[in-house]
Parts: structure tokens; sequence; C-alpha cells
């Protein structure tokens, strides 16, 4: 009798080394990930990020120029301006003093006429209103450019634009603090004070020191005619 052959399947790999191949697959497979990584390519990614910050410098360098320029031609028109409004103030100073010296040319050469007059040929009536006809030609003239002359007389004390330079006793209550005289006029100049009026004040001090001050003076006449009257006698 003939013996019955077993025919066995394909002979499998043993698990161990199956294990050894996945281990040779998965060392494979970090070795091309640290070929990947590896120093060739940092220098790519920095050698590209280099050339990027390089591009953002020359941009901000192109704008710091840019505005450099701007301010340099701000700067030099703002300088023109200047001298330009310097120039064009000194200018109507100028204009203004000329205008001025113009009005007043004539009053002057009245002046100088009366000046120079013969003293022994001329009246001192007529000399005297020729020199307020002068006054009057040159305070026209001025107050056309915006001079105003303070004359306070009879008026309310004003310590805006009066200076008291002393008191008077007032007669009546209703004249306290109104100006009795005027030692020198003042001046304003197109609203502007250029000097003050300088004044008497009047000052209300109750009608007894009134009467009291009356009283006084009265005594005093007495006393005099009184002084008068011994050697007389």
């Amino acid at each position: 009798m003939k013996k019955k052959t077993q025919t066995s399947p394909p002979n499998d790999p043993p698990p161990a080394a199956t294990d050894q191949a996945e281990q040779a697959a998965s060392s494979g497979q970090a070795e091309s990930a640290h070929d990947e990584a590896s120093p060739g390519g940092a220098v790519e990614t920095s050698t590209d990020l280099i050339a990027v910050l390089e591009s953002q410098l020359a941009a901000l360098e192109a704008q710091l120029a840019q505005q450099n320029d701007k301010y340099l031609r701000l700067a030099a028109e703002y300088d023109n301006f200047r001298k330009r409004a310097t120039r064009d103030r000194q200018k109507a100073e100028l204009d203004g003093m000329g205008l001025l010296i113009r009005g007043i040319l004539d009053a002057l050469d009245d002046l100088g006429r009366f000046a120079h007059v013969e003293p022994g040929s001329t009246d001192a009536r007529p000399l005297q209103e020729g020199v307020e006809l002068v006054e009057k030609k040159l305070l026209k003239s001025l107050a056309g450019h915006g001079l105003e002359v303070v004359n306070p007389s009879g008026q309310p004390f004003d310590p805006a634009v009066h200076e008291a330079v002393m008191t008077a006793p007032a007669t009546r209550e209703d004249e306290d603090h109104l100006v009795s005289q005027v030692f020198q006029v003042g001046y304003v100049f197109n609203g502007q004070l250029v000097r003050p009026a300088r004044v008497v004040v009047k000052q209300w001090r109750g009608p007894e020191e009134s009467a009291g001050d009356d009283g006084s003076r009265d005594d005093a006449d007495g006393d005099r005619s009184r002084s008068g009257a011994g050697p007389e006698a």
C-alpha cells in the first residue's frame, strides 16, 4: 500500500520576523523624516525669512525717506511764509506811519511859520489864534487815524481812562466823583489807551463836614479881619 503524503501550506513567517520588518520600515520613515529636517532644509527656511525681512526693511526705509522729504518741504514752506508775513507786517507799519506823517505835514508847516515870525511886529492875539488853528488841524488829522482826546471835565471819574492826582471837596452830594479839573488831557488810539487824563476829582464828605469847612473858613476870615482891625484902631 502506498502511503499518503500530506501537503502542508506555505510556511508563514514567524511572528518575530514580522516585528523586525515593521521596525525596519519605521526606522526607514524616521530616517527619511530626519533627512527632510536636515540642516539643509533649515538653511533654506532661514534664507526665505531673511529675504522677507529685507524686503520689509526696504519698504520702511522708502516710507521714511518719503516722510522726511515731506517734512523738509513743509519746513521750507513755513519758513518762507514766516519771512513773507514779517515783510508784509513791516511794510504795513511803514505805510501806516507814512500816511500819518503826510497828514500832519500841513500843520507842521503852519507851526513852522508861526515859530519864525518877528516878535516885535506881531501881536500876541493873532499868534495865539493861529496856534489854536494849528492845534485843531493837527488833532483833526490825527482823529482821522483813530486818535481820541480824553478831556473829562465835569464828567464822572473813570479809572480806566482817568488818573486822579488829587481830590477836591464837593459842595453837593450829586457832585461826588465828578472831575472838577483836568491837569493833562489823555489820548486813546483805536480803542487802546495811550495816556490817561490826569484830573482832580470831587469828593463828597457829607453836609456836616462841608459846613464845618465853611465855618472854619469863615472863622479864619473873621480872625484875619479882627487882627487887621486892631492896628487900624
